[in-house]
């Protein structure tokens, strides 16, 4: 078997050679992995970002085929009731690809069977992977692929894609469906009487207008059904309304007038739809599936009693989050100062270079002493802890705790009238906030994902947490050693709390006022627990959300270093112009506890919040570039000698923890939502509430000094 893969956001050109593959199957039965697996491409396999909703397509080699092999949204119904579900919807009924394969988790075959049976009907050129079989192994549970296959009367092919088994067999069946070696049956369900009746009135117009361009009994079933998104999407592929056509519109009444006349009315008859698929699913499990004991996710459910009761659910989640902050400041503290010192090394190296390269002076300060020592600044500062954090985060949600985490957060959202996936994007927006916006797209309410989009910015990301952790260290934690980076981490996860009580307050507000609305349902999937594979999880963490995540800072910080060493180099009347701007901003700054310098720092520090510590520090000492601080210590006198006292130091805190989103997320919310408004909301919102908050803060502080 030969495998070769080639990234790829558009189909390769198609050729007598090349097949297209679509991937189907339901949220978390390791479809992404097949995926990975089979063309190479380093794809993170979660379902919770939102990575899917668009398809990912990588390509492989077999035999004398080469496959396109499109990665659609995980989903657990061609019965459109979510953008993932019309997504893979529509690419399997109208982008006509040459094979289907489904891939289905053996752990538990009769719920993902509903989706096989569906698209079925569709087409018949299907292949099923069961996968997860070492799983199902391990819980005692055995499948009879013979007679699987028998029932669905297509190929089926038994599959352990984290260890890559079974591969070379299914790629062996696609191509046989493909070259038509074995011939496919279609498994048409056998719906109720009325409904067949319905089908027979209508199907023979449909089939009339449409002839081959799509399977006719899958389309009469829609027009019954009713389905508005399945009917945009049928006119946009045949080009006209099919259910505009005089003749089409009288077959299908008569058709709903002879169900209603037999007791189902137009409301009831997805119900019966539905009824017949899980009713024939559930009577091909039986004959396929065998269990030891009845009893086969009692290991599950034991640690669910412990990580999800009412109880306990919550300490836990919140000790897991303390662990995690503290092996992040533990952790990143010697490798960030380890490459300051590297990074600033090389600074001289760049002035030599430069020099004997005869370059101006005006070009090479900007260079060396904006450009370069901001970029120094921010990954120095903003890599060890993403290399530590996503890659911890990454095995919680790889061991299957992630959903835990919605599961438990779920009935606060509830309570604020939000979403209950909008836990899982406030979490991905402790690494980053554009990628907790972009991970709103899997809340299925547009009402619900603008209001998860407009509040992912009141849980700290992670170019926020080293200032945070540095005021924490200096100003209220006096103990060193393992005791002072314990109460560092418990302070960090107070704060973090306050972001996230705050989340819930202001989600609950706008859904009472400019987002009025009643919050929807949706299906939220435990997992089973599996052991998280270590050595996938940090090269997919590195290259998939570190590496990513700092070259889009990198690339705002570039451009951020020069508008810094002009604003700390131009002067006017001998004064330059960050003294100009943090004198007029004063005066607001210390009404909400802050100063102008402080203040002005955080407006400069809008490309990228990693530099807002060392703006201040430029400003201080009036340096006109960057400046290195050699110890918190060091930094801690340079900040008192300035005026600093804790409650400078809280409101500095509360203002990091609720001011406007950085460039690139405020970026990211445009890109989302298309609107203006909408991203001028997500800048005026929090820094409100950061504003309110400092300046009660800062009044309870006057009257204690």
């Amino acid at each position: 078997m030969h495998f070769s893969y080639k990234s790829s956001s558009t189909f390769i050109p198609v050729s007598a050679e090349t097949k297209t593959i679509a991937l189907a199957g339901n949220p978390n039965v390791g479809k992404s992995t097949v995926f990975n697996a089979l063309t190479g491409l380093h794809q993170h396999t979660g379902n919770w970002t939102g990575k899917t909703v668009t398809n990912a397509c990588g390509n492989c080699k077999y035999g004398k085929y080469r496959y396109n092999i499109v990665d659609i949204p995980g989903t657990y119904s061609l019965l459109s009731s979510s953008f993932e579900e019309e997504v893979a919807r529509n690419f399997i009924c109208f982008e006509k690809p040459d094979a289907v394969v489904v891939v289905v988790d053996a752990t538990c075959l009769e719920r993902n069977l509903n989706l096989v049976l569906q698209i079925l009907e569709v087409t018949r050129n299907v292949v099923v992977c069961v996968n997860l079989l070492d799983e199902a192994k391990k819980k005692k549970i055995s499948i009879d692929l013979k007679e699987l296959s028998l029932q669905l009367g297509i190929p089926v092919v038994g599959a352990c894609a984290r260890s890559k088994k079974g591969l070379k067999e299914l790629l062996s069946a696609v191509t046989d469906v493909i070259s038509k070696k074995k011939v496919t049956y279609r498994n048409s369900i056998r719906y109720s009487e009325p409904i067949e009746e319905a089908i027979k009135i209508l199907e023979p117009t449909v089939k009339d207008f449409v002839k081959a361009q799509s399977d006719t009994r899958w389309l009469t079933l829609k027009l019954l059904d009713s389905d508005e998104s399945f009917h945009r999407s049928l006119k946009n592929y045949l080009k006209f309304d099919l259910t505009d056509m005089p003749l089409v519109q009288n077959k299908v009444k008569s058709a709903l007038e002879y169900l209603t006349l037999n007791g189902i009315s137009k409301e009831y008859i997805r119900d019966e739809i539905v009824t017949a698929i899980m009713n024939r699913a559930e009577r091909i499990a039986f004959a396929c599936v065998k269990t030891e004991t009845e009893d086969y996710n009692r290991h599950d459910r034991k640690i669910d009693k412990i990580l999800t009761s009412k109880l306990t659910g919550i300490p836990i989640m919140l000790a897991l989050l303390g662990v995690v902050f503290w092996i992040t400041i533990v952790g990143a503290n010697y490798p960030s100062s380890a490459l300051s010192h590297l990074f600033f090394s090389f600074e001289s190296l760049l002035l030599n270079l430069l020099a004997t390269l005869q370059l101006p002076q005006w070009f090479i300060n900007p260079v060396v002493f904006g450009v370069y020592r901001t970029l120094a600044w921010v990954v120095s500062v903003m890599l060890p802890p993403m290399a530590i954090f996503f890659p911890l985060f990454t095995l919680l949600e790889d061991s299957g705790y992630l959903p835990r985490i919605a599961f438990n957060l779920d009935k606060y959202f509830r309570k604020a009238c939000a979403h209950g996936k909008q836990a899982l994007t406030m979490c991905m927006g402790f690494g980053c906030n554009a990628c907790g916006v972009t991970g709103c797209r899997i809340i299925d309410s547009p009402r619900e994902r603008l209001i998860a989009i407009l509040t992912n910015n009141f849980v700290p990301c992670n170019g926020r947490f080293p200032t945070l952790i540095a005021l924490i260290s200096m100003f209220f934690v006096t103990a060193t050693g393992l005791r002072g980076s314990v109460l560092s981490a418990l302070l960090l996860t107070l704060v973090i709390l306050l972001g996230i009580s705050t989340t819930l307050l202001l989600s609950k507000l706008l859904s009472k006022t400019l987002l009025k609305g009643i919050p929807s349902s949706f299906t939220l999937e435990l997992p089973s627990y599996r052991r998280p594979q270590f050595l996938k999880v940090l090269v997919r963490s590195v290259f998939d959300r570190t590496v990513f995540v700092l070259g889009r800072a990198i690339a705002v910080a570039a451009p951020a270093g020069l508008i810094i060493w002009l604003f700390a180099n131009l002067q006017i009347n001998g004064i330059n112009l960050l003294t100009h701007i943090s004198g007029f901003l004063n005066p607001f700054a210390r009404w909400i506890g802050l100063d102008g310098v402080i203040l002005m720092a955080f407006l400069l520090g809008l490309p990228a919040n990693e530099i807002v510590l060392p703006i201040i520090l430029m400003s201080y000492l009036s340096t006109g570039t960057l400046t290195e601080y050699e110890s918190l210590s060091q930094l801690k006198e340079i900040l008192i000698a300035n005026g600093w006292t804790w409650g400078t130091a809280l409101c500095t805190m509360l203002f990091s923890l609720f001011h406007f989103p950085c460039g690139t997320t405020l970026w990211t919310i445009y890109k989302e939502t298309k609107s203006f408004k909408w991203t001028l909301l997500s800048f005026l919102l929090p820094t409100t509430v950061g504003i309110l908050l400092c300046f009660f803060v800062n009044s309870i502080a006057i009257l204690i000094l």
